[in-house]
């Protein structure tokens, strides 16, 4: 579905040094898509309507230059998706590099296996769609932040630095690692001041603990400080010929509704109104005014991005869910989407390892001097503790937010669950050790209760992996279409969640297929995706939608899950729909077919 925007307007960043298209996505993964591109002769379509007059004509734009400008569609695609596989490869090779310094060489082979053989990675690890790139910016991000609190120094604060501006320029929710990194900063001050504390002179220890934590608080704000620099100057080359005019009108265009609508008073910036949501007009203002100012065009089109995915996750989107239809989203989609999509041999490993964990916490309940335990605890494992910040607030975020749309908007919490699993399975794993025995007879019994032990833990970890190798080998390639036991699996999926959690415009080309194979003259489509029907069926193809009613007898119908399911579930109260839209003359007919997992097609 997004390649149909992301590709293009890659394109014409690196080409044309302008960004007009796409705004409300980071660039650097569109232009790591892009790069192979410029070695091809494409034509695009400059002087198309949609490119000169169009405010952000991205899918139009995007239609004309992969189907209608006489490029090889299939080419560039194949061609735009190497960058996305890299930075897929790149980052199960970070994984394993970050889980080598918290579990060991032969446990990193635990998470690495994990992820890579995801169906979720595998799903979205090859598209140009920013979901697998966030999963890398926040990994890089966070373990350099972690690196650069253990070790402060000049050249760890840089490569925080960098890693932080990276993500930035990977996807716009990774901004929740500013208030991440601000909690784990003074996180950390704590821990080391309490260690400290005994040891300082009493005259000098609040004078001494202000100024460190001065220092610790300005370095986590100069990273951010030099990370939105290096924001800029990616920005700076791509924005250079979006004319400053144009840009200011369509800035102002897009945001005309935010935050209630203009306000040429320019009040929510002078003075209270009443209302937050309101209150945050004065930063569209902000950023309209600054749109065709030379130095600021730049950061402007990125702040424009913020605005729109922050006005769009608090707006929601017409979705589908366990059987209702709704645009306000609900509070446990998240958590049941995860519970399905993801295999049910790592949700066992999952669980295994929250219970480890909260048995630990558990025992140390009962201990004495809990404060002081539980800070030493933080200060030995106090990267597993980020990881499990930065998990819980991009859960809370995500559940909180009304825009649910795919389990695939989790992907960035992913490598440190795995890598978090990982080590709790490992403390499970190798069990207690005793190093005192009254005589060699108890030494002998210990030993080897203990490797009996480990013995069924091992033959139980390789019955879980094997497991999910198979679970990905079996559903392959209709990774998008995965779906756990529990759900009934790929087929029955749609009965509770669509969208890219199953249909993503990913089976076209095998609807193409089908009707050459069974040589079907005229086929009536209501496709959802990227794609183009007409461009795969050519004068085969005709548009068709619920509201043109019931096609005639001998016709042949496809239509994508998302629409039908969209259709015929139930209006959630306050969802308005009409009769018309609902497909009631597909209520109890049988498809006739089914193409890959997110096709139906039926025969009248």
């Amino acid at each position: 579905m997004d390649e149909l925007a992301h590709i293009p307007a890659g394109y014409a960043y690196l080409k044309f040094g302008d960004n007009r298209l796409n705004p409300e996505h980071p660039p650097l993964l569109k232009d790591l898509a892009a790069l192979p591109l410029l070695f091809l002769k494409l034509n695009f379509p400059l002087n198309s309507e949609y490119w000169q007059n169009y405010t952000n004509g991205q899918w139009d734009v995007g239609k004309e230059f992969l189907y209608k400008s006489g490029n090889d569609a299939d080419k560039i695609i194949d061609w735009a998706r190497l960058g996305p596989m890299v930075l897929t490869i790149l980052t199960s090779l970070l994984l394993f590099f970050v889980s080598k310094e918290r579990v060991g060489k032969f446990w990193a082979f635990l998470p690495l296996l994990l992820f890579s053989f995801s169906p979720l990675v595998l799903a979205h690890g090859h598209y140009v769609t920013t979901d697998l790139a966030a999963a890398f910016g926040s990994l890089l991000s966070l373990w350099l932040f972690i690196r650069y609190l253990k070790n402060q120094n000049r050249k760890n604060l840089l490569l925080a630095s960098l890693g932080f501006g990276i993500s930035q320029l990977l996807k716009f929710s990774l901004i929740l690692l500013i208030p991440v990194f601000l909690i784990l900063a003074t996180i950390f001050f704590i821990i080391k001041t309490y260690q400290k504390w005994p040891e300082m002179p009493d005259y000098r220890k609040w004078r001494k603990t202000i100024i460190a934590f001065l220092k610790i608080l300005g370095a986590t704000i100069l990273i951010f400080l030099i990370g939105y620099l290096i924001v800029y100057l990616v920005y700076l080359p791509q924005n250079l010929n979006y004319p400053a005019e144009k840009q200011k009108s369509d800035t102002s265009k897009i945001l005309t509704s935010f935050s209630g609508g203009p306000d040429p008073e320019w009040l929510t910036c002078k003075s209270w109104t009443g209302s937050i949501a309101r209150q945050t007009r004065c930063l569209a203002n902000i950023n309209i005014w600054i749109s065709d100012k030379p130095i600021f065009k730049p950061f402007s089109q990125y702040f424009l991005g913020f605005l729109m995915t922050l006005q769009r996750s608090s707006a929601g989107n017409t979705g589908y869910f366990l059987g209702e239809v709704s645009a306000t989203g609900w509070h446990n989609y998240f958590p049941i989407v995860f519970l399905i999509k993801e295999p049910l041999p790592s949700l066992i490993l999952i669980g295994l390892a929250l219970i480890i964990a909260l048995w630990r916490v558990i025992k140390s309940l009962a201990e004495k001097k809990l404060f002081s335990r539980m800070l030493t605890w933080l200060w030995q494992h106090f990267s597993e503790f980020s990881m499990l910040t930065f998990v819980a607030v991009y859960w809370l975020s995500s559940i909180r937010s009304p825009l649910n749309i795919g389990f695939r908007h989790l992907l960035p919490t992913l490598p440190f669950t795995y890598l978090l699993v990982a080590t709790e399975i490992k403390k499970w794993w190798r069990g207690e050790d005793r190093y005192f025995f009254f005589n060699w007879w108890e030494k002998i019994k210990f030993y080897l209760k203990k490797f009996s032990k480990i013995f069924l833990k091992s033959g139980l970890l390789t019955i879980l992996l094997l497991w999910y190798l198979l679970e990905t080998l079996f559903i392959a390639p209709h990774f998008i279409a995965y779906f756990n036991e529990t759900a009934g699996g790929a087929k029955n999926g749609y009965r509770y969640v669509v969208d890219s959690n199953l249909d993503w415009g990913q089976d076209l080309k095998r609807l193409a297929q089908f009707v050459e194979k069974n040589k079907i003259e005229k086929i009536k489509v209501d496709y959802f995706g990227g794609g183009s029907p007409e461009y795969y069926l050519k004068e085969k193809f005709e548009p068709w939608w619920s509201a043109k009613g019931q096609p005639e007898s001998g016709s042949w119908f496809a239509v994508s899950l998302t629409f039908l399911q969209s259709g015929q579930g139930k209006a959630a109260a306050g969802f308005e729909r009409k009769f018309e839209d609902t497909y009631w003359w597909l209520k109890n007919k049988k498809p006739f077919s089914r193409i890959g997992y997110s096709i139906f097609v039926y025969k009248f």
